[in-house]
């Protein structure tokens, strides 16, 4: 069976929530793993909303240290405390973020009743987070103004199904349907072999989720996004405003566009909107121009990847 993968976002808006948006924020569900990437002021109250259980996740992803991206941490942490919550937590992220949770605690006297460990980020290439059984976390490095990765999760292979018809006919070993079920041939102690593309179905293609938190307009992060099948870039200020995104280290939805094209990426999700747009279809058109394969990302929406 196929386990599903999407990412519910909870926050689209950049530094300034308004037009009834929210700072960043986005649970991706990977099975029964519920992964947090980012958590801006509203991501409690956007996930109430919107019933993202919470309580679920085990591992959290900030991207790095402005406001917008992390300033709804440590409220959660606490919320966390005041449920009696016993499971284990981590946190990845950049360095100094230990220090700002540590700290906080310390001056209010909070001591939390679960275990909580921080593995800190490094923008220095593609870097292995987190691997569990299903899939693979990255880190991979952002160009803003302050340390930034973007991350991206990689489904791993799984086991393989049997063709029952194959199973009908003859006697397969136990030992040679569990080599088969892993992707290897097996051969019997009468050297009969049993090859996997003759006793197993295809496997489906791996699928691939990738977030670009805060970036200057950047082709070369084609080598970490190359084909992935579903890309959220963000897309801070439309075309006419470039030097603006330029200056702030952020892009425009035409820029985010151009780097899905290159990236050769299957479907883009647009995000970290600008407070000065009350109406978002002008970016959207500006991203198709580029990458026809565009959408606006929308809080309380699910994207199947």
């Amino acid at each position: 069976m196929i386990p599903d993968f999407e990412v519910t976002i909870l926050g689209n808006t950049s530094s300034i929530p308004v037009h009834g948006r929210h700072h960043t924020a986005q649970v991706v569900r990977f099975g029964q793993d519920f992964l947090l990437l980012d958590c801006g002021e509203a991501m409690q109250l956007q996930a109430r909303a919107f019933k993202v259980k919470v309580s679920k996740i085990n591992h959290i992803f900030i991207s790095h240290l402005h406001g917008d991206h992390y300033y709804g941490l440590i409220g959660l942490l606490s919320s966390y405390s005041l449920a009696k919550r016993t499971t284990p937590l981590t946190i990845f992220g950049p360095r100094g973020l230990d220090e700002i949770i540590t700290t906080n605690f310390r001056y209010s006297n909070t001591k939390l009743p679960y275990p909580l460990h921080f593995v800190e980020t490094c923008d220095d290439g593609l870097n292995l987070l987190l691997e569990d059984k299903l899939y693979k976390v990255y880190s991979f490095p952002l160009n803003h103004r302050i340390p930034t990765t973007g991350f991206l999760i990689r489904e791993k292979q799984g086991l393989r199904s049997m063709i029952k018809e194959k199973l009908q006919e003859s006697k397969v070993p136990l030992a040679a349907i569990q080599t088969l079920r892993s992707g290897r041939d097996f051969t019997d102690q009468n050297g009969k072999i049993y090859k996997v593309k003759e006793y197993t179905h295809p496997l489906p293609a791996l699928r691939t989720y990738a977030y670009c938190s805060d970036t200057i307009f950047n082709p070369e992060l084609k080598q970490y996004l190359k084909n992935v099948d579903l890309l959220y870039h963000e897309s801070t200020f439309m075309d006419d405003n470039a030097e603006r995104a330029a200056t702030t280290f952020h892009c425009t939805a035409k820029q985010a566009a151009e780097v899905a094209k290159v990236s050769k990426v299957k479907k883009l999700l647009l995000g970290h909107f600008s407070s000065r747009y009350l109406h978002l279809e002008p970016l959207l058109d500006e991203a198709k121009s580029v990458f026809p394969n565009s959408i606006l990302s929308e809080e309380g929406q699910s994207y199947s990847i």
